[in-house]
């Protein structure tokens, strides 16, 4: 089959032929880089704390409930009752797009299950100075797989690394052959009103090449029977880089009994 083809600049003015098929998954993994670079980024997490009941003061000395890498050594309180989080009387929701910023940093309220808390973000962190870019597997064209879609609507638990487990909405599965074997995953649907399927999953490559605990992609919507699925989009979890994410992991069926050569490897010693 005829591919169209373009152009790399290489260094030293060389130039490498690539297909636009490649070009996209390039392109694909500058701009992951980018965001997980980002000044705000999932390198540029620097903390989680957890609340307890009552008043749980944050400020740069070590005493306080939530320490912090910048600002006043007692930057405020939040008060913290029956499940809900107010500064300065003000109630702030877990999960919202507005964080506090205290000195260089930023905190936001998050919520898992049952576990209220706060996230700070630091561009200075040590993940950030220290990150030395990501390696990934040769792009493969035979990891970008068209697969039979499987209308089956459930809740499908989902377990995260601090052992709690929520239901999360499933539409179905993809079913497809990959290496001689025929293989399922089950997507979930992140967010309310989500316009792609999000997979999690684990290979035979897992605690190896790659991230122990399983990796991630996205594919579009369904679409009359089928769905793509691009192991050359997967890529590591936000925990494979960062102690203070809350990642979730991948449910049973999830775990493939096949070496999928394709996407991310592992970063550092995880």
């Amino acid at each position: 089959m005829l591919r169209q083809a373009f152009f790399l600049l290489l260094g030293a003015g060389a130039l490498l032929a690539v297909s636009t098929y490649e070009s996209e998954i390039l392109t694909w993994r500058q701009e992951r880089e980018a965001k997980l670079k980002a000044p705000d980024g999932w390198l540029s997490l620097a903390g989680l704390s957890w609340f307890h009941e009552g008043a749980n003061r944050f400020g740069k000395d070590p005493a306080c409930d939530i320490p912090l890498p910048d600002g006043p050594a007692h930057a405020g309180v939040f008060e913290f009752h029956n499940g809900k989080v107010t500064l300065n009387g003000r109630e702030i929701k877990p999960d919202a797009s507005d964080p506090i910023h205290v000195g260089r940093v930023s905190l936001s309220v998050i919520q898992r299950s049952d576990k209220v808390g706060i996230r700070v973000k630091d561009p200075d962190s040590e993940a950030r100075r220290n990150f030395h870019g990501l390696e990934s597997f040769p792009i493969g064209e035979q990891y970008r797989v068209t697969a039979r879609w499987v209308a089956e609507p459930r809740d499908t638990p989902i377990l995260n690394i601090l052992g709690q487990t929520s239901p999360s909405p499933s539409p179905g599965y993809a079913a497809f052959r990959l290496q001689g074997q025929e293989l399922k995953l089950r997507p979930i649907i992140e967010e309310p009103g989500a316009k792609e399927l999000f997979y999690i999953f684990r290979d035979q490559t897992a605690g190896k090449e790659t991230y122990g605990a399983g990796r991630y992609f996205y594919s579009e919507m369904p679409h009359d029977g089928t769905v793509v699925l691009d192991f050359n989009k997967a890529y590591n979890p936000p925990c494979a880089f960062t102690p203070y994410a809350t990642c979730p992991l991948p449910p049973p069926e999830n775990r493939l009994a096949v070496r999928i050569e394709a996407g991310e490897k592992k970063y550092g010693d995880h």
